[in-house]
């Protein structure tokens, strides 16, 4: 399987890491991170022992951007192959009362307000792509 490949059912009695990553919008504009593979990211990060996924979610979240955000549904499930692994990707969709001072963090390289509709063409992992127009069809423009 290609790296970045999404694929749907796992071996059995096989174990990963979880990554839980939201989705922002901005009228027809999602959030985005570059990160060191040169690819675009949602935000988001590694589930830590003993947290909830929304207690992870809002924590890599304000790190990653320094905003606030509230964990709304979940949106997808996928598997992300790695060269260092494999890595279960959870997706929810997420609000912020405000978007004043965001910003990336040092474990990026860029922060990007991308359209929806220009992400087939970006460098994305396609996995990401299903949960963000799930979220966006689910979400009223302004």
């Amino acid at each position: 399987m290609t790296p970045g490949t999404p694929r749907s059912v796992p071996p059995d009695g096989v174990r990963w890491p979880v990554s839980v990553k939201g989705v922002l919008l901005d009228g027809d504009r999602v959030v985005l991170l570059r990160n060191e593979r040169d690819e675009w990211e949602l935000p988001g990060g590694r589930l830590e022992a003993g947290e909830t996924i929304e207690e992870c979610l809002v924590r890599e979240v304000h790190e990653e951007l320094g905003v606030v955000v509230e964990v709304g549904p979940p949106l997808d499930a996928w598997l992300y192959d790695l060269p260092e692994g494999t890595v279960l990707i959870l997706t929810y969709g997420c609000t912020s009362p405000s978007y004043d001072g965001m910003h990336h963090s040092a474990e990026h390289r860029e922060l990007a307000w991308l359209p929806v509709d220009s992400l087939p063409a970006a460098p994305l992992p396609a996995g990401y792509v299903p949960a963000i127009e799930r979220w966006r069809a689910q979400t009223p423009t302004a």
